[in-house]
């Protein structure tokens, strides 16, 4: 006989909560972080091959989608920081209570959003 009940939770049962969303979130933006490093670093040694190949990404980066890619990079650099201060905070053992991890989760989210307007403004003012 088949047991129809699993035995532990899954996503059609599970209840979501802030620190899971923010926890998958974080490793997600991690990973695109490693790459976006990635290609800034190839970006920056495009200066080595002169000022035409340069020029090309600075060509991209000026549409609208290298703007998008470069406003979301900054959130994700932006998140990732943030909840890293708020993981170095439960490393330091505070914060574990259910209710203060929800409210630093979304701490983290709206914070990242409101670093990510503000160096947007700040870059179109100096750039």
């Amino acid at each position: 006989m088949q047991n129809k009940n699993p035995l532990s939770p899954h996503l059609q049962i599970y209840k979501w909560q802030i620190s899971s969303l923010l926890s998958i979130t974080h490793r997600i933006v991690g990973v695109i972080n490693f790459f976006a490093i990635t290609l800034i670093c190839l970006w920056t040694l495009t200066l080595l091959l002169g000022q035409n190949s340069y020029q090309t990404i600075q060509i991209f980066l000026n549409t609208i989608f290298g703007k998008f890619a470069v406003i979301s990079l900054c959130w994700t650099f932006s998140f990732h920081i943030l909840n890293e201060i708020r993981h170095l905070i439960w490393d330091a053992g505070y914060g574990f209570d259910l209710k203060i991890s929800k409210i630093t989760g979304i701490i983290a989210l709206v914070g990242s959003f409101v670093l990510t307007i503000l160096f947007y403004f700040l870059g179109r003012n100096f750039f």
